[in-house]
């Protein structure tokens, strides 16, 4: 039976032990207070190691912190960004479908599990709440397990029950959950908006991210009908959209009339909308993110971003100016998958420039890794329109990238893919 322990008096010298490797949840899903606490005794718990997903919380991880803590993570999301400019954030390039089993393997470790979950529900049953995603496997795997109870945070149905009986020590709180307020968007995205929304039908299942160009794309699409979600993250937009009845998920082949994410990145205004409601379902990333099972939805448009992406089709989502600020994520699981249904697409959309336009996005050559190969390219988006790469040959592909790059930068892009050509 779990030991429940105020938060004033968790001295986690008595669990963790030096050497231990702590995984706790990602976004909203973090539990605060226990890494705040994880923090706070540092400096007694001895050298330790930390996997974590993308963070919300400023106040917790700081670069001065890595002194006695070794922070691993898949990519550099969120509040991680400090980290990983000041070069002590270890990324683990991977695909998200890949975590489950980097977790069940023993790859990734996690002797400490730091969940936090919702209050109980009337028959004792805690919820996940707002992440289920990889915890359920890092959960097999630990150790010892720390949940910190919320009882502001939202009661959600989640795909696995969580057994009560792997709890070792409950804290509980009562904080608002961390909160992301819709990102605010402009002409250019809008523009993006407007030509990713032409691939959007009726019945369409929808996967998307958080951010300025998925805000405006889920803005766009309120004159659609029986629209399906299913993707990683979902936002305040999503819960206006299935409250609009526009995305009902009538028509998916699979998780019918249900809304399918991992984790809720958004405001009390998402949490509120998804305590206890049955037409939305966290799953984790062997539902969410795997190519096989995304390959069911024969409609789906999948919508990812990049930093730059080459003539040919090449995209880095990783890496700008020689610093980490994004991850491969779930780009090439959704891409993949995509590319898989019978009737699926995979877009990439990003502003034309960066720098305030002094920069193009559409580059000869990438300056980072490439996230997304060039063979799996569909459709290419900016605000100047979209370069459909399927089955096209490398000159066509150089041709429609250039049409879509910013008019400043088409000149000197045209004489580098003569050259490139050339070479070739």
């Amino acid at each position: 039976m779990a030991r429940e322990i105020t938060a004033e008096n968790l001295d986690l010298t008595t669990i963790i032990k030096p050497g231990d490797s702590v995984v706790w949840g990602q976004g909203s899903g973090e539990p605060v207070t226990l890494v705040e606490k994880l923090v706070e005794q540092r400096h007694a718990l001895g050298r330790l190691s930390a996997f974590v997903g993308g963070t919300l919380y400023s106040g917790a991880l700081k670069p001065e912190h890595t002194d006695t803590i070794s922070v691993s993570a898949f990519g550099a999301i969120g509040t991680l960004r400090p980290l990983a400019a000041a070069h002590v954030l270890q990324i683990i390039p991977c695909h998200l479908s890949q975590l489950p089993g980097y977790f069940l393997d023993g790859i990734v470790r996690c002797d400490v599990l730091l969940l936090h979950l919702s209050a109980p529900d009337e028959t004792g049953q805690y919820s996940f709440s707002l992440a289920n995603d990889y915890l359920q496997f890092a959960m097999q795997r630990a150790r010892v397990v720390i949940a910190e109870v919320n009882d502001q945070a939202p009661w959600t149905y989640c795909a696995g029950r969580l057994d009560s009986a792997r709890i070792d020590y409950i804290v509980r709180v009562s904080r608002p959950p961390m909160q992301l307020e819709p990102a605010p968007f402009g002409a250019v995205e809008e523009a993006i908006a407007r030509h990713i929304g032409n691939y959007v039908s009726d019945g369409a299942t929808i996967q998307i991210g958080i951010g300025a160009i998925p805000d405006a794309v889920l803005a766009g699409l309120g004159d659609r009908r029986d629209l399906g979600f299913h993707s990683g993250l979902m936002s305040d937009r999503v819960a206006e959209l299935m409250e609009a009845g526009v995305i009902t998920n009538a028509r998916k082949p699979i998780d019918t009339g249900v809304s399918v994410a991992g984790t809720l990145r958004g405001t009390a205004r998402l949490y509120d909308f998804a305590h206890r409601n049955p037409a939305l379902r966290l799953h984790t990333l062997m539902h969410t993110h795997r190519p096989e099972v995304l390959a069911q939805l024969d409609n789906i448009v999948a919508i990812n971003s990049a930093v730059e992406v080459d003539l040919t089709g090449q995209v880095n989502a990783e890496v700008a100016d020689g610093v980490h600020i994004g991850a491969v994520g779930g780009q090439c699981d959704f891409g993949r998958g995509a590319l898989m249904a019978a009737h699926g697409r995979s877009v990439i959309a990003f502003p034309a420039t960066a720098r305030r336009g002094q920069k193009s996005r559409i580059v000869a050559r990438l300056s980072g890794p490439v996230t997304t190969a060039r063979s799996d390219a569909d459709l290419i988006v900016t605000e100047y329109g979209v370069a459909d790469l399927r089955g096209q040959a490398l000159p066509e592909r150089m041709k429609r990238m250039i049409a879509i790059s910013h008019p400043d930068f088409r000149e000197q892009l045209e004489r580098e893919a003569h050259a490139a050509l050339r070479r070739a």
